[in-house]
């Protein structure tokens, strides 16, 4: 084996831990094969990334053929061509390991195998995930062994070094816009269904955000307190899943589930919450409970209540419900509760924790909708009406945001208004589209914001 001839472990043997997986003879050979067809190179780039490659000195083999290829156009750089090129790093000092020998590149050279570039490539892309689970997992025992030990500090630590396991995958993600024209061309004939877009429950706001909330988004919705935030994503979780069937994770860090179920009742079955709260509801309220329960009862909303939810957490629960429920919604209520990482400062942490709920938003392909508090500008001015800039620790959050809706009413400020009973949903920032308000009806007796449209139920 070739392995043997060079006098070089198949493994690597670790100080602290087991050997390091490696599969030295696909190295040889992926290199010898780069070697007789440079041009591979560029056929491996978007799934191979020859920092892979363990043994140094085979590295550099390939940086030096891609470095003759540039002005080399031969079908070929034979070893006499990467010799000289290696001696000539090693001589300016650019080299900082002593390379192969002639006799060694002869050797290699030798060792191609044509066609089988693609299958060996793979095995040190395999071998090199599992080199970075096996270090990670010595680097969390010793973690998890340090009197120095912080749950709150080493755990998302720990959980951050796995997700990069399997290492960066943007240049498999990268094409040419000639690639992309008939996807454009057939989406713009195409309507959008719930397949492709999560209905938000509103129909005006459904036309605005051109069928309803996209993957990969991030949505911010934010309300002073006592506006109806929870009612109103509650709202926006009913509608998926027990109206459309689209799986969806509410995860609520400051009610119960009994108060959230409660509410989804009273909502479905337009029974007043404080009626049901108090076992006092009216003989024909009591006939739709069982009719709301059954249309409850298969819905795919997985509700989870807990007091201390941070990024880390969040990932494993989504993680999990992508693989075994199709998970394509999440709702956080609310972003200011949710246990923020170490940081410089508050405004720091939250500009962390806003661009991980985005970045894994794209990552999993679902939509992540997260509610927020405002600040006290609204009831400091004149005018109630709030603005994207009124959200705490307002600028990663807005920057991040793909859909900022700003929840209003006016009645909140004044019993007396002409529009009470009325809500504004007051679309500040949309991506990819343009901002608007939708005026809906607030049922608050029914826990509940519905359409104005006579249609809505």
């Amino acid at each position: 084996m070739t392995a043997d001839l060079w006098g070089i472990p198949t493994e690597e043997t670790g100080l602290d831990g087991p050997a390091r997986p490696r599969d030295l003879d696909a190295e040889h050979i992926v290199v010898a094969n780069v070697m007789q067809q440079p041009q591979l190179i560029d056929d491996l780039a978007a799934d191979f990334d020859p920092a892979d490659i363990t043994d140094d000195r085979l590295r550099w083999v390939w940086h030096a053929v891609d470095e003759i290829r540039q002005t080399l156009t031969a079908s070929e750089i034979r070893y006499e061509a990467v010799n000289t090129q290696l001696q000539a790093w090693r001589a300016s000092g650019f080299l900082p390991i002593v390379p192969l020998t002639r006799d060694q590149l002869v050797d290699l050279y030798g060792r191609a195998q044509p066609g089988s570039t693609a299958w060996y490539a793979a095995s040190i892309t395999k071998k090199a995930a599992a080199a970075r689970l096996v270090a990670h997992g010595y680097e969390a025992i010793a973690r998890g062994r340090s009197a120095a030990f912080d749950p709150d500090e080493d755990v998302p630590a720990a959980q951050a070094q796995l997700d990069g396991v399997l290492g960066a995958t943007d240049q498999a993600d990268m094409a040419v816009v000639g690639d992309l024209l008939a996807g454009s061309l057939e989406r713009s004939v195409t309507k959008p269904t719930t397949e492709s877009r999560i209905p938000t429950g509103f129909i005006d706001l459904d036309l605005l955000l051109s069928g309803g909330w996209a993957p990969g988004q991030m949505v911010v919705v934010g309300a002073r307190p006592a506006m109806g935030k929870t009612t109103f994503a509650l709202n926006l979780a009913r509608a998926a899943a027990v109206k459309h069937g689209i799986p969806t994770l509410f995860q609520s860090l400051e009610m119960s589930k009994e108060d959230l179920i409660d509410s989804i009742m009273c909502a479905e079955a337009q029974v007043a919450l404080h009626h049901f709260k108090q076992g006092t509801i009216e003989p024909a309220g009591i006939a739709r409970l069982p009719k709301a329960a059954a249309l409850i009862q298969p819905a795919p909303l997985h509700i989870n209540e807990t007091g201390h939810l941070s990024i880390p957490l969040l990932r494993g629960q989504v993680r999990h419900l992508v693989r075994t429920a199709g998970l394509r919604l999440v709702i956080i209520d609310y972003l200011q509760l949710m246990y923020a990482p170490k940081a410089e400062n508050r405004q720091q942490a939250v500009a962390d924790m806003s661009r991980q709920l985005k970045l894994m938003a794209k990552e999993f392909g679902i939509t992540i909708i997260v509610l927020a508090q405002l600040n006290r500008g609204p009831e400091q001015r004149t005018e109630k009406r709030p603005i994207v800039s009124d959200l705490r620790e307002s600028g990663a959050i807005e920057q991040d945001a793909d859909i900022v809706v700003l929840l209003h009413r006016e009645d909140a400020y004044d019993r007396e208004s002409p529009r009470a009973g009325e809500a504004d949903l007051i679309v500040g920032k949309h991506r990819g589209g343009h901002p608007g308000d939708i005026t809906v009806a607030f049922q608050g007796h029914y826990a509940r914001f519905v359409d104005m449209a006579p249609e809505a139920s």
